[in-house]
């Protein structure tokens, strides 16, 4: 008796989770897996990207899952929830995709979903997406992020060749969330702690260090990356105007915006898309 084939629609791709891992009190990595790993066709960009997929609570779904149906048939506030978040890694031959979620406590979606995950448990996503790895025409590198920058920047890294030079500005809540990112590469690293000095604005750190960065001689690579009016209001205007850096060797976006969910952040993006463009 055959089987009936499954259907895939939208890229969706079902994993598994093999096992967890608490990087720092903020950062929680989820190694993903299992039958559906071999649906995951990467882009091989460093900042490769996926679209989770986490059902309201209470709602479940028709099986074999058909997003297209589901977007269709039922009621907004009973889709799935999508969370963006980076590809730390992918490797095919053990068959094993790694996240890292940054959890602020049990707010949100994403970061209580990943804590709280057991092996065997299931994840849905899209993707992925992405159109940054670092050049290896550049003759530095400058990669500037704050939590959820770092699995894309530690991509990178370990992309870079042997001898580049890179420097990493990387802002985080403290002392304690400091990782190991290893790299091929001469990387000099700037770790930056709100706890420390930013207590009275959030936001004034990050841009001050990229400011303060002496560019080196010859042409570099920037990637820059975190927090929206961080980036894209106070160091994009920066870079472009008052250093004149090259739009070609710029990777510069918002990843997340303060006090905002992913659904107004869209929104936001939106908007300033939108103004730019008028």
């Amino acid at each position: 008796m055959s089987q009936t084939p499954r259907k895939k629609t939208k890229n969706v791709v079902e994993l598994e989770v093999q096992r967890t891992q608490r990087l720092t009190p903020h950062m929680v990595r989820v190694v993903l897996g299992g039958d559906g790993i071999r649906d995951f066709h990467d882009n091989n960009d460093s900042d490769h990207y996926v679209k989770l997929l986490f059902p309201p609570e209470g709602v479940t779904y028709p099986e074999p899952f058909d997003l297209e149906a589901i977007e269709r048939d039922f009621p907004r506030e009973q889709q799935p929830v999508k969370r963006t978040y980076t590809v730390r890694s992918f490797d095919p031959q053990a068959g094993e995709l790694t996240i890292d979620f940054v959890y602020h406590g049990d707010v949100g979606i994403a970061g209580p979903w990943a804590v709280a995950a057991q092996p065997g448990d299931k994840l849905r996503l899209l993707g992925p997406g992405g159109k940054y790895s670092p050049s290896d025409e550049a003759d530095w590198h400058l990669l500037v992020g704050d939590e959820s920058a770092i699995p894309a920047i530690a991509s990178a890294l370990e992309r870079l060749a042997p001898g580049a030079s890179a420097h990493v500005i990387l802002q985080v809540e403290d002392r304690q969330e400091i990782q190991s990112l290893s790299s091929p590469a001469k990387v000099k690293f700037t770790w930056l702690f709100r706890t420390e000095s930013e207590l009275e604005n959030p936001r004034s750190s990050l841009v001050d260090a990229v400011k303060g960065f002496e560019f080196p001689p010859g042409q570099g690579h920037l990637f820059v990356h975190g927090e929206a009016e961080t980036v894209m209001k106070r160091i994009r205007p920066h870079l472009l105007k008052e250093r004149c850096v090259n739009r070609d060797w710029l990777s510069i976006s918002g990843y997340w915006r303060l006090g905002n969910t992913e659904e107004r952040f869209r929104q936001w993006k939106a908007a300033e898309r939108t103004t730019i463009t008028a």
